[in-house]
């Protein structure tokens, strides 16, 4: 949670105040941007878009929303632009997965792969209901933020998050039966 005292330092024009402000939401802006985007570049380009604009725009910002909200459909924003404009593609990337002593292989190689799956449902998912999705469960939104950050109807934000949840069941269905997908 951003302190309200260092937002009005940034509005009023504090340089130190204004960096440390985009520090601290830094991560969670690229973790938006990358679960919307599914790859780790444009991840980065939308980050750094979305971190510019609020740069930027800070003295535009009012607290008739919460920071967080207004700083999400920034991100939002920017990601479903770059969306528009890129064809779909796929991103090969290497990972590495490395593993502490004494940690319980099996586990971590079981969770790096339901991980995987989960992101990669997430990534087929439409734009609407993955970006409700991400908001949802992965910025941990209410309901009520999300409605606000995308300024929908709070009745279509949970018509969406249903529809999605029954996409990523069927998305999900080999997984879930302990199945590898072919």
């Amino acid at each position: 949670m951003v302190e309200p005292a260092l937002i009005k330092a940034a509005q009023a024009g504090d340089r130190e105040a204004l960096v440390a402000l985009l520090r601290e939401i830094e991560h969670q802006v690229y973790r938006t941007a990358y679960y919307l985007l599914n790859n780790e570049q444009d991840a980065l380009d939308a980050s750094q878009d979305a971190l510019i604009r609020i740069y930027t725009k800070i003295g535009s910002y009012e607290e008739k929303a919460q920071f967080r909200t207004w700083v999400q459909r920034i991100v939002t924003n920017i990601c479903i632009d770059k969306f528009r404009r890129k064809k779909p593609s796929v991103s090969i990337e290497e990972h590495e997965m490395v593993f502490q002593a004494g940690d319980n292989v099996e586990t971590e190689v079981l969770s790096a792969y339901a991980a995987e799956e989960i992101r990669e449902a997430i990534g087929k998912l439409p734009e609407h209901h993955r970006t409700v999705v991400v908001l949802r469960y992965l910025q941990d939104f209410s309901y009520n933020e999300i409605a606000d950050s995308l300024n929908l109807p709070l009745n279509t934000v949970k018509s969406y998050l249903f529809r999605a949840r029954q996409q990523l069941q069927v998305l999900l269905h080999d997984y879930q039966k302990g199945g590898v997908r072919g």
